[in-house]
């Protein structure tokens, strides 16, 4: 098991590594290389990073438990956050490069298309966990924290029914996801209320 001190040095990682899909999408629509309509492409994009992103995010406490690896639960927190920056990337493209930051036609979208109102849920829904990510809020909550930081589940499941619902053709790339999310939640059903004893946070030394 690495010692504390090695974890900490390759945490940083998540960012730069994490950020990449994104300094890519930009490259491609400086070149031109997002199709017919670049800015629906790059929309898009943003949004799927930042489903990936929630899921892996989701994936940490049972690949923790199942390895008994307890490390990796310091990566949670940076994982969720980088979920929530593509998501609210994807939100913000959305308004300003779409509808030129015109709030008239906002009401006009929520009615034509739901699916826009089932992705803001989501957001709103991951605004909180964001805001308290940080220990002091952790502190101040207890319990609550735990309790509140729950609302990943109908997050999650919202960004589910919402990328079903914009798709036109291809169905796989959902249904992947679906079944990813599925495995998950059973898994967290499956453990109910026992307590997961990890394995201890590293020692500081190596």
């Amino acid at each position: 098991m690495p010692g504390r001190g090695g974890l900490l040095r390759w945490m940083w990682l998540i960012w730069p590594v994490g950020l990449v899909p994104l300094v890519v999408v930009l490259w491609q629509g400086t070149r031109g290389a997002l199709g017919p309509d670049p800015v629906l492409t790059l929309v898009s994009r943003l949004g799927w990073w930042g489903l990936v992103a929630l899921v892996l995010t989701l994936a940490v406490r049972p690949l923790a438990v199942i390895s008994r690896q307890g490390w990796l639960m310091r990566w949670r927190r940076d994982l969720g956050l980088l979920a929530f920056t593509y998501l609210s990337l994807h939100l913000l493209a959305w308004a300003g490069l779409l509808l030129g930051w015109q709030p008239g036609y906002i009401g006009p979208e929520l009615v034509e298309r739901p699916y826009i109102v089932v992705g803001m849920l989501a957001w709103l829904l991951l605004l909180p966990l964001a805001l308290t990510s940080n220990r002091r809020s952790r502190r101040w909550l207890g319990r609550r924290w735990g309790q509140l930081h729950r609302l990943i589940f109908p997050a999650i499941l919202l960004g589910l029914a919402h990328q079903w619902w914009i798709q036109k053709s291809d169905y796989s790339e959902p249904v992947l996801f679906s079944l990813v999310v599925a495995a998950l939640l059973i898994w967290r059903l499956r453990q109910g209320r026992r307590p997961q004893r990890l394995p201890k946070k590293p020692s500081a030394t190596p």
